[in-house]
């Protein structure tokens, strides 16, 4: 069942712009000890610094919608590897708008849209861990069994595992990410700690090199394109010097402040997929046959002018 590791390659993002209805949120949890006032225009500016035009990567940017304040955190509305959009269903019914406006735009794009069909089932692509060789899945009040089976039935090339999160805990990905080819940035909270060691126990592959990084709001990084982004050396500096220190790829540091007022990070800002070249390819070759049956017809239409004009 094990494949090629992913490379983290991409060639696509969507992102969506930051509403003025971000400090109305309705996504503040349980557990979180104090919320910070957030910012509207320093999270705007941070978000406009988003690197992720400057690797080579076509962003997609959706326009802000005061309606939906959550919307900025994209990446909990679908699950993409291989060319497949697995469209998640978030608990929150409120938000079924932005995922019928993110599914639209990824039929566009022409990739295999993949939707859960049962109605019991939650999932929040927040939740969903991709190593590049299998799937976590953490299961909590936003993503329960029957989510993660659509993960694994979306994507049954890779093998998928179930990490079951503890009361008030925020969304996996908050606690683990992807540093490099097989490198986990792991945090050092006990939850974090627990989430570990679940996933030694459970992962088929035993070889991942674990990276612990002090500061929950600097665990979450995102590896694209063979460059790591990570938080920044003034936000985080003991996690930013172990990152430093760590990884040998490309680095570029990341404004995350406001956000991580709301307990949001960088990986929730985006969704990453590769344009499948197939859909590329046959795309080109339908508007190459439309360029020659325009060219035939305007050739048509000259030889028709000609003969009249004889006539």
């Amino acid at each position: 069942m094990m494949q090629n590791p992913f490379d983290f390659k991409y060639t696509h993002a969507i992102v969506c712009r930051v509403p003025n209805s971000l400090k109305e949120a309705t996504f503040r949890q349980k557990g979180v000890a104090k919320i910070e006032q957030i910012d509207i225009e320093k999270a705007k500016d941070d978000h406009c610094e988003y690197v992720l035009t400057k690797m080579g990567i076509d962003v997609i940017e959706l326009q802000s919608d005061d309606t939906l304040p959550d919307s900025t955190f994209i990446d909990c509305v679908s699950v993409i590897c291989n060319g497949t959009a697995l469209i998640a269903k978030p608990h929150l019914i409120s938000r079924k708008k932005e995922v019928d406006i993110v599914k639209s735009v990824l039929k566009k794009e022409m990739l295999n849209i993949v939707e859960i069909n049962d109605a019991m089932a939650t999932l929040d692509g927040s939740d969903v861990f991709f190593t590049g060789r299998e799937f976590f899945v953490g299961l909590s009040k936003r993503t329960n069994i029957l989510g993660a089976k659509a993960v694994a039935s979306a994507f049954p090339e890779y093998p998928v595992a179930l990490i079951k999160l503890k009361k008030g805990s925020n969304q996996l990905k908050a606690y683990v990410s992807i540093a490099g080819p097989d490198i986990l940035a792991v945090g050092t909270s006990e939850m974090a700690k627990d989430i570990l060691k679940q996933m030694k126990d459970l992962a088929e592959y035993k070889k991942y090199q674990i990276i612990s990084i002090p500061d929950q709001g600097g665990v979450n990084c995102m590896f694209v394109n063979s460059t790591l982004l990570h938080c920044n050396n003034e936000e985080f500096p003991n996690s930013a010097k172990i990152f430093a220190f760590k990884i040998d790829y490309p680095r570029i540091e990341i404004k995350n402040k406001e956000f991580n007022k709301i307990n949001r990070y960088l990986t929730c800002r985006c969704i990453l997929f590769n344009k499948c070249k197939l859909y590329a390819n046959l795309s080109k070759k339908i508007q190459k046959i439309k360029w020659i049956m325009d060219s035939n017809r305007n050739d048509h239409d000259v030889r028709e002018k000609e003969n009249y004009e004889k006539e």
